[in-house]
């Protein structure tokens, strides 16, 4: 079976020269600026007179803007990243509009993420060199992986974290080589204690990577608060030690979460999952800070597009359907499961680990979800031996375009 070619992004490291990073910063300050009065341009007309201004107007707008004498060093920089700025304002006021996200806020320049965005007139890829606009030099970037065969970039975005370090995300056209084929399937309940608890009994423990840096973090963050307001450099340093602070929690984490992923999708055609709402889960004070060290949102993400890549398989399960209290030997459902009991044995006399149990369940729901389509559930029965036939919506898989709609 063949391949389809996909959008993939290869993000990269580099060392710009004091000039290339003057150059970026100023950039960056001219993108947010553009966003920001674009946003205020857009609101202001709404609360008026109810017009929605589009794209085209508040490119107009940059134009007149570029001609004042306050706004001229608009001029200093690239004019794609400015452009494309406005075109990413336009996709957030259609989601919000189509009520896939809240209204558009404004930029911070100390919190806002600092990136620019070039499209094919904005740079040059040329024997493994890139050079942006408004450069004379091309960027040295460590690349650490090849991009794909006669590639051509269509977008390149550079950025620049929290921690300082240098970033460019190079967009591509790409044909994945499809894994080899596999005829297994596997069930995910995924934890705190244990990431993940597989279908197969196998248990992942969970690294807890902000857990083991969280006094680095700590010591940095009360030592970026002794820093007054105005104390420029010294506070400039402080918060760059947090942000370093934060960088190597991320890292790491994101490093487990693609060699996990990978390794699931190599290794199995059908891979199980929860559609957990991790948003609601978080109100819970006493897990959040847990439940967000363990980023199930984004080994979710991993898996779907790897599985689109490779040719694999992705199925959630209804959220509400009870893979923990469910026997899934002989389908007893039982009345209730605090979550201090890890172990519990059922009426026919088999004894569940809690989390395996819960994959084995997770697994049988979506193998049948796949044969019968929605509705399907395993056969259940109360504790007295009554079959107990329930009809429960499962949503289809999530294609890779429909999590980013």
């Amino acid at each position: 079976m063949a391949t389809t070619r996909v959008k993939r992004a290869f993000k990269y490291r580099f060392y710009p020269t004091d000039a290339q990073a003057a150059e970026l910063s100023r950039t960056f300050g001219c993108v947010r600026k553009v966003y920001n009065m674009a946003l205020a341009a857009r609101t202001e007309a709404w609360a008026l007179c109810r017009d929605r201004v589009g794209y085209n107007a508040t490119s107009a707008m940059l134009t007149g803007w570029k001609r004042t004498e306050e706004l001229a060093y608009l001029n200093e920089v690239s004019s794609v990243p400015l452009q494309q700025t406005l075109r990413h304002l336009q996709g957030a006021f259609s989601n919000f509009w189509a009520r896939r996200a809240k209204y558009p806020t404004f930029k911070s320049r100390k919190k806002s993420r600092r990136s620019a965005e070039y499209t094919t007139s904005g740079f040059r890829y040329r024997n493994g060199a890139l050079t942006l606009a408004k450069m004379t030099e091309p960027l040295a970037v460590v690349w650490s992986r090849p991009l794909p065969e006669g590639a051509r970039p269509s977008t390149v975005t550079v950025s620049q974290d929290s921690a300082g370090r240098w970033f460019v995300s190079v967009l591509c056209d790409d044909r994945p080589a499809l894994a080899a084929p596999a005829n297994a399937a596997v069930g995910i309940d995924v934890g705190i204690t244990s990431l993940v608890t597989l279908s197969t009994g196998e248990k992942v423990t969970n690294p807890r990577h902000e857990g083991k840096d969280r006094e680095r973090l700590a010591r940095a963050q009360r030592d970026l608060s002794r820093k007054a307001q105005g104390d420029g450099a010294n506070r400039a340093k402080a918060r760059l030690k947090v942000g370093r602070a934060h960088a190597r929690i991320a890292d790491r984490r994101r490093d487990f979460l693609h060699k996990l992923t990978t390794r699931l999708v190599r290794e199995n055609q059908t891979i199980v999952i929860e559609d957990l709402t991790v948003r609601n889960m978080l109100k819970n004070r006493k897990l959040a800070r847990a439940i967000s060290d363990s980023s199930w949102t984004e080994m979710r993400s991993m898996l779907e597009y790897k599985a689109d890549w490779y040719g694999r398989e992705v199925i959630a399960v209804d959220r509400w359907f009870p893979s923990s209290k469910l026997c899934s030997t002989c389908g007893t459902l039982q009345s209730r499961m605090p979550l201090n009991v890890r172990e519990w044995t059922c009426a026919c006399g088999t004894t569940h680990d809690r989390d395996v149990n819960a994959a084995r369940n997770i697994l049988a729901a979506g193998l049948a979800v796949a044969a019968c389509g929605d509705g399907a559930r395993p056969q259940r029965s109360t504790p007295g031996g009554q079959s107990s036939v329930k009809q429960e919506v499962v949503p289809p898989p999530r294609s890779r375009a429909a999590a980013q709609s």
